[in-house]
């Protein structure tokens, strides 16, 4: 069925749809990976928004169970330049197609990916709809400069319900007294809890709405600050809490994570023009000099200006286009990056960011056994 993408700048991609038929509406932003297409899709993350991949061949080792980073399908649409019709994959378990109809996700074929990427990159982020009911195509950019991202998207995605998950390391290989994170839920990925489970967290993952008070009354080694979506300053509640968790122990934050910290110590985040969405942006450690190959997924940064107020400092930074990809406090054990440590992009050389983690609570641990 012949379907169409409408951008609020009155640009009209034509296509083909595959997925469900129908409409959605979304920020419409791209991503460069080659692979982790799956990833994509079920990274809470992306609520709210349609994922352009750059890589023009998407979908040729189809769907499996196991890579889901979330309960379902977290985009609002997908858009491609080639949807592979038969993907050949000893963990295949569906195709991409099938996994998007399910889920009732509407999703676009055969447009110029390409100069749909350029188009973004030069206006920035674009307000889009993809159609299949081709009969009302001129009232929709009109329409789309109104549409907003719910406030709530967070909310959404976020766990109702508090629950734990053990350390993945049994009592032979394990720690005998295991640390015990409580996590905050704006939107996690199933991949950063399996990252901390291997490193022999327990954890106890909580609603994104969860007072500090709640939190403390679990009597935690540290808070760990998840991935999400949206604009941070919405967040109001979580930044609340998280003022209310700064000097009572270990901190770590990553993407939404790291933006709500900084919000929550009185520094400032912006909107970036196209965002940083894919698995090869390059980040360097500013203390050792290392550079790093990081998988990121946002559309908002820390303003390094204001952080001169607050008693943060930069940490890390992205060599694209020197951003702000890590902040730590100046005297407390509290950090957070822009990027995600548990995702390989094919070295996995951030996983050292869950040992510092570690290593903060340990010494937590120390100070209050002596």
């Amino acid at each position: 069925m012949q379907a169409a993408l409408v951008l609020e700048t009155g640009r009209i991609f034509m296509g083909e749809s595959f997925g469900m038929n129908g409409e959605a509406w979304g920020e419409v932003v791209f991503n460069t990976g080659m692979t982790g297409y799956q990833e994509v899709l079920t990274d809470p993350s992306y609520a709210g928004q349609m994922v352009c991949m750059t890589y023009p061949l998407i979908g040729n080792y189809g769907i499996n169970a196991s890579d889901y980073q979330s309960r379902k399908i977290q985009v609002q649409g997908f858009i491609v330049k080639e949807a592979a019709s038969d993907p050949n994959h000893w963990q295949a378990e569906e195709k991409l197609s099938q996994a998007l109809e399910q889920a009732g996700i509407v999703g676009i074929k055969g447009i110029d990916t390409r100069a749909l990427t350029r188009l973004i990159r030069e206006y920035g982020v674009l307000r889009g709809v993809i159609t299949t009911e081709l009969d009302h195509l001129d009232e929709l950019p009109s329409r789309l400069r109104e549409w907003e991202v719910s406030p709530e998207v967070v909310a959404e995605v976020s766990t109702k319900e508090v629950y734990t998950l053990s350390s993945a390391k049994d009592n032979e290989e394990g720690p005998q007294n295991p640390f015990h994170v409580v996590v905050m839920d704006f939107g996690i990925k199933e991949n950063i809890l399996r990252a901390m489970q291997e490193k022999g967290f327990d954890l106890t993952v909580v609603p994104y709405s969860t007072s500090a008070e709640e939190i403390l009354d679990y009597r935690p080694d540290g808070v760990f600050l998840s991935n999400g979506p949206g604009d941070p300053k919405v967040v109001s509640q979580g930044i609340e809490t998280i003022a209310k968790l700064v000097g009572q122990l270990p901190i770590f934050g990553i993407c939404l994570g790291h933006q709500l910290l900084t919000l929550a110590l009185g520094g400032d985040t912006y909107k970036l023009k196209y965002g940083h969405r894919g698995g090869n942006q390059p980040v360097q450690d500013l203390q050792t000099q290392k550079v790093t190959i990081t998988s990121q997924n946002h559309g908002y940064a820390v303003a390094e200006q204001s952080l001169k107020e607050t008693p943060l400092k930069v940490t890390h930074r992205n060599l694209n286009d020197q951003t702000v990809e890590g902040v730590e406090h100046n005297s407390l054990p509290i950090f957070s990056v822009q990027y995600h440590p548990e995702a390989g992009p094919g070295p996995s050389d951030s996983l050292y960011l869950f040992d510092q983690f570690a290593e903060l609570m340990e010494e937590r641990r120390t100070h209050h056994a002596s």
